[in-house]
C-alpha cells in the first residue's frame, strides 16, 4: 500500500471511529463506510452493502447510488453473483471483467448491460442469522487490485463492528423494555388481586404458558387492560 493512501486510510478510519462513538444508526455508519470506500478506492464508481438472512431475505443498504441496490436485487433474483457469494461463502471476490466472467453468467450479463465491467466484494461478517458484504463496482475493467482488497477489508471490518454493536444495543434496549413491562404488570396484578411479588410473577408466567405468548407480550396486555379501564 502506497504511503499517501495509507495515510489517507488511517485518517479516514480515525474519523469513522470518532463518528461511530456518537449515537448513530446503522444506516448512518454504513453510509459513511460506503462513501469512504468510494473516496479511497479510485476504481469504485459506486458502492453498497448487502445483508442476506437465512431464507433468502435480504437488505440492500447505504448505496452511493441506486445501482448497487439494483444489482443486489438481480443477484437475489438470479441466485448468483459475487456479493451473494461473498456474503455467504468467500471472504473476497474480485471480478476483473464481467464481459468474460463465467462464474455467474446471468448476473454478469446484467451487470454489463448496466455498464458495470468490474467489481470487488468483501465479506462484512457472518453472524448466526445474517451474512453481509461490502460491494464496489466500476464502469472500467480491471479497476481493482490487491491494495484495494486490503482497504476494502479494513472498511468492511469497521462496518461489521458497527452493525454488531448496534444490534447488541437494540437487544439490550429490548431486554430492558421487557423487564420494565414485566415489572409494571406485576405491580398491576399485585394491586388488583392483593398478592405478593412472587405470586404475581407466577400468575404472569402461567398466563404466558397457557396462551403460548411471550411473557413480555402478556405483560403488555395486562398494562393495556389497566390503561383501557382507566379511560
Amino acid at each position: 500500500m502506497t504511503q499517501p493512501r495509507t495515510h489517507d486510510l488511517a485518517e479516514r478510519m480515525a474519523e469513522l471511529a470518532r463518528a461511530s462513538a456518537a449515537p448513530r444508526t446503522v444506516d448512518e455508519v454504513l453510509e459513511d463506510v460506503t462513501a469512504t470506500a468510494k473516496e479511497l478506492i479510485p476504481g469504485a464508481d459506486t458502492v453498497g452493502v448487502l445483508l442476506v438472512a437465512r431464507g433468502g431475505k435480504f437488505e440492500s443498504l447505504a448505496g452511493t447510488s441506486d445501482l448497487p441496490h439494483e444489482l443486489d436485487e438481480l443477484q437475489m433474483q438470479f441466485g448468483e453473483g459475487p456479493c451473494v457469494q461473498v456474503a455467504l461463502n468467500e471472504s473476497i471476490v474480485r471480478t476483473d471483467d464481467f464481459r468474460s466472467e463465467e462464474r455467474w453468467p446471468r448476473y454478469a450479463a446484467a451487470a454489463v448491460e448496466r455498464d458495470i465491467l468490474s467489481g470487488l466484494s468483501v465479506k462484512l461478517y457472518t453472524a448466526e442469522r445474517t451474512a453481509g458484504a461490502l460491494n464496489m463496482f466500476s464502469t472500467k475493467p480491471h479497476a481493482f487490485d490487491a491494495e484495494d482488497e486490503t482497504i476494502g477489508a479494513i472498511l468492511a471490518a469497521h462496518a461489521a463492528a458497527a452493525i454488531l454493536a448496534s444490534r447488541e444495543g437494540e437487544q439490550l434496549k429490548s431486554a430492558m423494555s421487557s423487564r420494565d413491562r414485566i415489572g409494571q404488570a406485576k405491580g398491576i396484578i399485585m394491586e388488583r388481586y392483593g398478592v405478593d411479588d412472587v405470586r404475581a410473577f407466577e400468575m404472569l408466567k402461567q398466563l404466558s404458558q397457557d396462551s403460548n405468548v411471550k411473557l413480555a407480550d402478556i405483560a403488555q396486555r395486562v398494562i393495556s387492560t389497566r390503561h383501557g379501564a382507566g379511560q
